[in-house]
């Protein structure tokens, strides 16, 4: 009997241990700024996931705008844009996970102005870079001892659309990785299309896809675009129209399904939309929507994947250029580039929705929010 009351001890102590280290795991928020007004660089915050609180812990200087960050597969790297109207840059850093502290390393060139977005392939071993201004996107390649190569390849894109203040030309806006490491979809706010690219991984080059590029709806702008947890799905907000269309995502390719209103229908203002996140679960998703100030809440429906509107929540601040969920889905935090503050609202995982917590920090001109694991 002893031994019993004894092994059920150690398995309830096991217990609690295990939960009170699961409990108070904290991870890194790093925020990419423009460097404008008072921002200095990239900002490292500590997060505490059971009270929603953040912790200023570094800063690295000596980029211009670095609007955009990317955490490398391993945690390890980030890497970020330098966004100006001259030739952009793509800038790495190696992240010390223990202290919160990045280290630059060096830059290369994005092959373009107006570098706007950067992300790496499934494997870390390439950077690809998004260039508003150019229209353009180039691939780089990560080196042994984590600096970038020069790029391997830029591709130029061609064309316009409908809106002549917004579309006189391309406008690259975002490279995204699908989970296959292989199907790659850049969406290019200038000529309304989303470009499909095949990843030779072993070269560094986008080949082109099939079929090469699918049309969005004239005059609609596609900016972010986000997969779906089961990789069925691919969402894709539209910066123009203040609309999401959903995608179904299958042998590398796009078919719509559905394209619905960010905002609410009786809305005059300006269409000004911006990010776009899917809940971990695959339940919810999220669209910011800039001059409205809200972040809309969709409801997805697991057979289709069409969206079904829920709820729009005030940022408490102005131009949410872009948001993040947090690691444990509890918590959404907002960059509002032009009240110059990070929001963290609570996430009910039931529902969808949100509820803004009371809790701010200011940053100058935040526009980019990305996370990784604290040691």
């Amino acid at each position: 009997m002893k031994k019993l009351f004894l092994l059920v001890g150690l398995t309830m102590t096991t217990m609690v241990n295990v939960f009170a280290q699961t409990a108070t795991k904290e991870f890194y928020m790093i925020v990419g700024t423009y460097t404008a007004k008072t921002s200095k660089g990239i900002y490292v915050y500590r997060f505490n996931p059971t009270t929603g609180k953040l912790q200023y812990t570094s800063t690295v200087s000596g980029v211009k705008n670095p609007s955009f960050v990317a955490v490398s597969p391993t945690q390890e790297m980030v890497y970020s844009v330098g966004e100006t109207d001259g030739d952009g840059t793509v800038n790495s850093f190696r992240f010390d996970r223990k202290q919160g502290v990045l280290s630059y390393l060096n830059s290369q060139s994005a092959g373009g102005p107006g570098s706007c977005h950067v992300t790496t392939d499934r494997t870390g071993k390439w950077v690809m870079v998004g260039n508003y201004g150019a229209g353009s996107l180039s691939i780089l390649p990560v080196e042994a001892d984590g600096t970038l190569g020069k790029a391997t390849q830029t591709i130029q894109h061609t064309g316009s659309s409908v809106n002549k203040n917004r579309q006189e030309k391309p406008h690259v806006h975002s490279v995204n990785v699908a989970v296959n490491n292989t199907d790659v979809f850049v969406p290019d706010l200038g000529v309304d299309k989303v470009y499909t690219y095949k990843l030779d991984t072993q070269k560094g080059l986008l080949n082109p896809g099939k079929p090469a590029f699918t049309s969005s709806t004239p005059g609609s702008g596609p900016r972010h675009f986000v997969f779906s947890p089961n990789n069925k799905y691919a969402y894709v907000i539209e910066e123009l129209t203040a609309t999401v269309t959903a995608y179904r995502y299958e042998k590398g390719a796009l078919k719509p399904i559905q394209t619905i209103s960010t905002v609410p229908s009786d809305y005059t203002g300006l269409k000004w939309d911006a990010d776009i996140h899917v809940s971990a679960d695959g339940k919810f998703l999220y669209a910011s929507n800039r001059a409205h100030e809200s972040i809309t809440v969709y409801a997805i429906d697991a057979k289709s994947g069409k969206l079904t509107w829920v709820d729009n929540t005030p940022v408490e601040g102005k131009t949410p250029r872009n948001f993040a969920i947090d690691p444990t889905g509890n918590y959404v935090l907002v960059a509002n580039q032009d009240s110059d503050n990070v929001t963290v609202f609570s996430r009910d995982k039931k529902t969808g929705k949100l509820k803004y917590t009371g809790y701010s920090i200011e940053v100058s001109m935040p526009v980019c929010l990305k996370f990784a694991d604290a040691l």
